[in-house]
């Protein structure tokens, strides 16, 4: 049997032996190896030329050192480079099994992450589905409550609440759930970044309203003292539409989600669907005997709540301008100042003259909870995206929270004597409050600490809102001029 190198795969003419790996090596490439890389080429464990133990056998006797000029010369240069070659391709083979190796491993990692986004997915999942639970258990606990409250409530049926109203009214919170997505952005705002003046009428001092447009926040919605209400595109840095036909102060507007349509409020008593594009005044909803004081635009995009001096609230089709159901709270017999719907739809609240917030179920229209606690009538209400708290303003210059799941106020924000707060509006994250009165100033959620505050306005802040993902700040004010805060 004959002794094969492991390295050349040829009979050795020196061989030997490496005690590490127990292999058969030509002594010259197994000595060219150590040196270069020190280890045994078989396992990579430490080896020296000295550990190497030779193997006597009988070998033909060498010719004695050739000149350079010779043709054993030549032989031997040859042979030489015949080594290089096969410690070379030994090094690729050893390099291949090293890539296979890294490739496993790294396929290895590619399933274990594909398994982890899975399983981070279904825990997001898991999570929209006990946010959505929990709204349903946040309004079953408001109608849990209502007992006998609906006694005192007189209902005035114009066209009622059919089974296809409510059912739509129902659908849109599984919508909401599904579709609903929220950041947490940091409002950084550099201060005033542009001011416009002129919107409105210089002799008729004022602009009482103001919303944004939820697809394109560029487009601005303002209502004001001439009567007015404007369409304002802050790109183009020119009015879109000037929408007359009020005869009283604009004192509520609403930008439509995704249709080019606007709605307006006043004192005349009435409410207007308007066109943008055409800009003349589609509807006219007269659900109301006394000044509008509230508006707000139901989850669907199709129905319109209203609260009016005359103590009713009023549910109407924007489609059709026909009053669905109004109701007023016989027992109370106050004037409401304010209505917002909540995010999901199936409840809304309203603020009184005599400072009470009153929470409504809209499919019973019961009132299912009351929030006493302020002085003085009640000027503004928000609900935070994620339906969980409640701002309130009044004129007792304070800001209250409430919490809906445990129907408490747990923070007031007491402000400076004599503020007026007159517009109250969360951002889309539900992360930040923007209060607008006397002055512009922000809070932030949870904490509900001061970050913010803005004293550009010469008059009374009326109106206040985030642009999208609160990159911007808008505001309006009695001073005639729409602000808008950037990052």
């Amino acid at each position: 049997m004959s002794l094969v190198c492991a390295i050349s795969n040829e009979v050795p003419e020196h061989p030997c032996v490496s005690p590490v790996s127990n292999q058969v090596f030509e002594r010259r490439l197994i000595e060219k190896y150590i040196a270069e890389n020190g280890a045994d080429p078989m396992n990579g464990q430490p080896l020296s030329e000295e550990q190497l133990i030779d193997i006597k056998v009988s070998h033909p006797i060498r010719p004695k050192a050739p000149s350079s000029t010779s043709i054993p010369a030549i032989l031997k240069a040859l042979q030489d480079e015949w080594d290089a070659v096969m410690l070379h391709s030994f090094t690729l083979r050893q390099q291949l099994q090293t890539t296979r190796q890294e490739l496993s491993h790294a396929l290895y990692q590619h399933d274990a992450a594909c398994r982890v986004i899975a399983r981070l997915t279904k825990e997001v999942t898991a999570a929209r589905e006990g946010m959505y639970n929990s709204r349903l258990l946040l309004i079953l606990c408001f109608i849990s409550q209502a007992g006998g409250a609906g006694e005192s409530m007189e209902v005035s049926e114009q066209v009622g609440m059919i089974p296809e109203i409510i059912q739509k009214v129902r659908d849109v919170l599984t919508y909401i759930h599904i579709h609903s997505t929220r950041g947490m952005i940091p409002p950084c705002y550099t201060g005033l970044s542009c001011a416009f003046n002129g919107l409105h009428s210089a002799s008729v001092p004022g602009i009482l309203s103001l919303d944004l447009c939820p697809s394109d926040t560029n487009k601005v919605l303002t209502g004001g003292a001439d009567k007015n209400v404007v369409v304002f595109d802050k790109k183009e840095e020119q009015i879109i539409a000037t929408l007359k036909g009020h005869t009283k102060k604009v004192t509520s507007v609403i930008y439509h989600p995704s249709q080019s349509v606007v709605f307006s409020a006043s004192p005349d008593s009435t409410i207007r669907v308007w066109s943008v594009t055409g800009g003349n005044c589609v509807q006219v909803v007269r659900a109301h005997e006394a000044s509008v004081t509230g508006l707000s635009l139901h989850a669907t995009g199709d129905y319109l709540l209203s609260s009016s001096e005359d103590q009713y609230w009023a549910f109407s089709d924007i489609q059709t301008g026909r009053v669905l159901t109004k109701v007023t709270d016989e027992a109370a017999g106050c004037a409401l100042t304010c209505a917002q719907f909540h995010p999901d739809g199936l409840i809304f609240g309203t603020g009184t003259a005599d400072s009470q917030i009153k929470i409504w179920d809209l499919k019973e229209r019961t009132n299912v909870a009351n929030f006493p606690g302020h002085i003085g009538p009640v000027t503004s209400i928000a609900f935070s995206e994620n339906g969980y708290y409640l701002a309130t303003g009044a004129q007792d210059s304070s800001v209250k929270l409430w919490d809906l799941r445990k129907l408490k106020n747990f923070k007031t924000i007491t402000l400076d004597n004599n503020y007026e707060v007159k517009s109250l509006v969360f951002d889309q994250s539900g992360t930040y409050l923007a209060v607008g009165g006397t002055d512009i100033r922000v809070y932030i959620c949870k904490q509900w600490s001061e970050v913010l505050n803005f004293t550009e306005h010469t008059g009374v802040v009326t109106g206040v809102a985030f642009g999208e993902h609160a990159q911007f700040l808008t505001s309006t004010g009695m001073d005639r001029s729409l602000k808008f805060y950037s990052l």
